[in-house]
């Protein structure tokens, strides 16, 4: 039995991926198919335990399930995202026909969602996927400017007037591909396979609500969008 405190993996220098799911089996599964892969991971059995082995570990990402004991996964998040030792990714978990607490988790700041019952090669795919490009990967890329907006690829971060603006991973990796495609109409699937790297999901609610997250903290009116812009019955583009 995986215990909360574990982090043993075939190799001890990988990304740290910490579980929180209250179903012991379900938690010991997945960490033993992302110790194959690589990763190290901890195991937490709910709310509070989750949030002390992110103070203690400082996780590279964490796969959390919505219902739990003690506070549930979006507050969970919530806590994760204000927590001084940093800002995990987040993969969620979500029941099946759950789309309330999918949609809200994204809004809240989730990275990606994968449903119950899942496949846990799926989730080692999907833990990938989202920490390929983390901040450690170098790029010889140079900063895209546009009017008062700046996006550094190398050291992943957006400025809008000279402030820093503060987004999840894939809102980063969101808005650094369409930057680098100015004038470019991407359809919402195109998205998913290009930046999330799913060319067989079929849920465009993702790339939806990644938009208007991403209109809402670099848009100087969101409700009017002039940088990340919509092509209606198509897709969207990033302002030339």
């Amino acid at each position: 039995m995986i215990t909360s405190a574990m982090r043993a993996s075939p190799d001890p220098t990988g990304p740290y991926v910490l579980v929180v799911d209250d179903e012991p089996t379900i938690g010991e599964i997945m960490a033993r198919y992302l110790q194959r892969a690589g990763f190290q991971t901890g195991v937490a059995l709910d709310g509070p335990e989750a949030v002390a082995m992110n103070a203690k570990h400082s996780p590279d990402l964490v796969i959390l399930d919505v219902m739990l004991p003690g506070f549930d996964g979006l507050e969970v998040m919530r806590r994760l995202h204000e927590d001084e030792h940093g800002r995990p990714a987040v993969i969620l978990l979500t029941a099946k026909g759950e789309e309330s607490d999918r949609i809200a988790g994204l809004r809240r700041g989730a990275d990606d969602y994968v449903v119950k019952p899942f496949s846990p090669g799926e989730l080692v795919a999907r833990v990938q996927a989202v920490l390929r490009r983390g901040p450690s990967e170098p790029t010889d890329e140079q900063p895209l400017q546009l009017g008062g907006l700046r996006v550094d690829p190398g050291e992943r971060t957006v400025l809008l007037d000279g402030r820093e603006v503060a987004l999840t991973p894939r809102e980063f990796d969101l808005l650094w591909f369409m930057a680098s495609h100015p004038g470019i109409v991407f359809s919402r699937s195109q998205l998913m396979e290009r930046v999330w790297q799913f060319s067989s999901c079929n849920d465009s609610s993702t790339v939806t609500v990644h938009i208007r997250r991403l209109r809402a903290k670099i848009e100087r009116d969101p409700d009017e969008p002039d940088v990340i812009q919509t092509v209606w019955g198509v897709g969207y583009r990033f302002r030339r």
